[in-house]
């Protein structure tokens, strides 16, 4: 496949001078895939295809808009159900009732939870949820494990070394404008290790837990269950940021299969299936503390985003999308596993099922990524080393995905046995810091 980069270079160019960064949002940066090849800009998305604006059609093997599409880019059923919302009027003077419906069915899906309140992006759902935490459990502090957000309250663990995030998020993560006066108001710990958590919450009087469920690894000797007993026992606000993680392993959030609950739960991504939405949901006990806070924001009242997450529900509950999507997965750990086999490849491979990645166990491990990536864009790929999968993503297409890594891989075996990689690389290597980027 030939591929011509024409426009989305040019453009790229002059938002680069126009836009700080280039672009709104960090994870679609073209530098983090392959400089001067990744394509920046779409033209059009269907199922999980992505056509360019210089008329490049590719098979999407990748992010899946950043974990936002499990039913696929433009399903016919939620884009009709906000086709008609929109010729009605998106948004008025008035409430829209969707919002009220969403309500009750994300209730119906988590019985333990009471109210909700809704937003528009993940970050706003975590800065929502820590304002009421902090509000119900008249303390500030905060302890944390995972990705959260871009807010202060999050990036402010930074402000004490700017290492913190590294483990969470990317390494140096850029923190100018956080108040330097929030540096002791968060602290970090890491996943599975409950003593490191139980010693913040003795030492630092947190308040609020939050942390993502299952990200690149299981719980392990009951830690979520002994994570629930301590923030009881403390009078902690836990809050399960399931923005990433809901919908994907189960109906709901992953946390019902863990059987534990919450105090605070919350979703985004694929709740709207590309369109935007989140949720706040929780106890009542926890969640009427809102009330005496300043929350309010003019287009968490439109109407799309609960049109839309209201009919992607009804579909994913219909077809069953978490069974689909984790077979996807499972079949692609089983087969990145035998490759790694069959070409003396040491792998690491991570994450829930439908939402899986590897990296290679080597000082080539991010040239090896890059190579991925440039080798699959030929081919038609959107590709990388991680793969978000969608219902869209049929057995031919993982085949002929596969197939096309197993000539990589074979690159690959021969650079780890002393051929030089440099000569297959034609672009730039990707960044993997943030303050490579700026």
């Amino acid at each position: 496949m030939k591929l011509n980069f024409k426009k989305n270079r040019t453009l790229y160019k002059k938002a680069k001078k126009i836009i700080p960064g280039g672009n709104m949002f960090l994870s679609k940066r073209p530098e983090f895939f392959l400089p001067n090849a990744w394509p920046p800009y779409f033209k059009k998305a269907k199922g999980c295809l992505i056509w360019d604006i210089d008329g490049n059609k590719y098979t999407d093997m990748n992010l899946m808009g950043a974990g936002t599409n499990i039913l696929g880019y433009a399903n016919n059923k939620v884009d009709t159900a906000v086709t008609k919302v929109i010729r009605d009027g998106s948004m008025s003077s008035l409430n829209a009732p969707e919002e009220v419906s969403l309500a009750e069915y994300l209730i119906d899906i988590h019985p333990w939870a009471k109210m909700v309140k809704f937003a528009r992006t993940g970050g706003e759902a975590n800065a929502i949820a820590i304002r009421i935490a902090r509000a119900a459990s008249n303390r500030d502090k905060v302890a944390f494990c995972g990705y959260h957000g871009w807010h202060d309250w999050y990036l402010a663990t930074n402000l004490q070394t700017n290492k913190n995030l590294n483990k969470h998020l990317m390494p140096s993560l850029g923190i100018k404008g956080v108040p330097k006066n929030l540096q002791d108001t968060i602290y970090p710990f890491k996943y599975n290790n409950f003593e490191e958590l139980e010693k913040l919450v003795n030492h630092k009087k947190i308040g609020v837990i939050c942390m993502e469920v299952v990200r690149n690894e299981e719980p392990k000797n009951n830690f979520l269950k002994k994570v629930r007993n301590l923030a009881t026992k403390k009078g902690i606000v836990l809050i399960f940021d399931e923005c990433t993680s809901g919908f994907r392993s189960n109906f709901g959030g992953i946390h019902k299969l863990y059987n534990i609950k919450p105090d605070i739960a919350l979703f985004g991504k694929a709740l709207g299936n590309g369109y935007p939405i989140t949720a706040i949901i929780g106890t009542e006990e926890v969640m009427k503390n809102a009330i005496g806070s300043f929350i309010s924001s003019t287009f968490w009242s439109e109407r799309v985003g609960p049109t839309a997450a209201l009919t992607t529900l009804n579909e994913m509950k219909k077809i069953k999308s978490w069974d689909k999507i984790t077979n996807n997965g499972k079949k692609l750990i089983k087969s990145w596993k035998n490759l790694s086999q069959k070409y003396n490849l040491n792998l690491t491979i991570q994450g829930l099922p439908a939402l899986c990645s590897f990296t290679f166990t080597s000082k080539n491990s991010n040239k090896y990524r890059n190579l991925i990536t440039q080798e699959m864009l030929k081919k038609g790929f959107l590709a990388s080393t991680v793969v978000y999968s969608s219902i869209c993503h049929s057995d031919s297409i993982l085949k002929r995905y596969l197939y096309e890594l197993e000539i990589i891989f074979k690159i690959i075996e021969k650079c780890e046995n002393g051929e030089k990689i440099d000569k297959y690389l034609k672009y730039p290597q990707s960044y993997s810091a943030f303050e490579r980027l700026n």
